[in-house]
């Protein structure tokens, strides 16, 4: 089939079966046997004829469409294929929303560059729809997100569920309470990260929820940042749990302070990507281990 679609593609950009007969050095009644072919193969009609000219059906707008992204998806492998032939490499691509950037993206290209020393990791990052849009317009192989994705032109698989925690300078005097409520984040000096992300996004939703009205001394980009400037700022922060590691905590003089609400609201993290048909072999590897890494 990949012949007639490619036959029939030519015919509608050339809009003249002249045309298209000329440019693929095939007769007409070539050509016309290729797309009853086609149309045989599918079950419909992909033109009709008005006057002299010929249109496509809504169905064949459709096989367009799809033809296309065929064409791309032939192009990209070859070009993978080519790549791997000459150097032996192949490549990954991974879109990371900003909060899995600092999460859970550098765990997961540690684990493939240490099995696949064969593979060149890039990385893009964006907020979580610019990711679903890269992956669905083929700019990045498989996308990393901090939330589940509803779009039936992906696959989403759940990798894991996050929430925040509470992270206090050691010294900080409100630790003296021991098991606090999220009640206690009334007026508690904070430093959040930025807006747009799914954490801070989640976070201003707690507050609303209970209504909790912190005193916000900085917003920044960076979870590194925030956890310096703790103890300087003599106030807390809310991380997602994915990030905090045992070892950040103690070079930082930093504790976890359990809240139980924090614990009850949780987000998933994703990974998403196109039909695995339309993936390289190697892509479709990374995707298998990733999943067993979390499940």
């Amino acid at each position: 089939m990949y012949e007639e679609l490619h036959v029939f593609t030519v015919i509608v950009e050339q809009s003249s079966m002249n045309k298209a007969s000329a440019l693929l050095n095939l007769s007409q009644p070539a050509l016309s046997r290729k797309i009853a072919k086609l149309e045989d193969d599918i079950g419909v009609e992909l033109f009709r004829r008005v006057g002299k000219r010929l249109e496509l059906t809504r169905i064949g707008q459709l096989t367009y469409d799809y033809a296309i992204e065929l064409r791309q998806l032939h192009r990209q492998y070859l070009q993978t294929v080519s790549e791997f032939t000459a150097t032996g490499r192949s490549s990954l691509t991974i879109g990371a929303s900003l909060t899995t950037l600092q999460t859970t993206l550098p765990d997961l290209i540690q684990m493939l560059t240490s099995t696949h020393p064969e593979f060149d990791i890039k990385a893009v990052t964006g907020k979580t729809h610019e990711i679903v849009s890269y992956v669905r317009e083929h700019k990045v192989d498989i996308g990393i997100v901090a939330s589940g994705i509803d779009d039936a032109a992906l696959r989403c698989v759940p990798l894991f569920d996050d929430h925040l925690l509470l992270v206090l300078p050691r010294s900080h005097v409100v630790t003296e309470k021991g098991m606090l409520h999220i009640a206690d984040l009334n007026g508690l000096p904070m430093i959040l990260f930025s807006k747009g992300t799914w954490y801070r996004i989640m976070t201003d939703e707690l507050f609303d929820t209970y209504r909790i009205s912190p005193d916000v001394r900085m917003e920044i980009d960076s979870f590194e940042a925030i956890l310096r400037l703790l103890h300087t700022c003599r106030a807390g922060t809310l991380l997602p749990k994915s990030y905090m590691r045992e070892q950040l905590l103690e070079d930082n003089d930093l504790i976890v302070v359990p809240i139980k609400e924090l614990a009850e609201a949780k987000r998933t993290t994703s990974l998403i990507h196109l039909d695995p048909a339309a993936l390289s072999p190697s892509v479709r590897q990374c995707i298998n281990e990733i999943t067993a890494k979390f499940n």
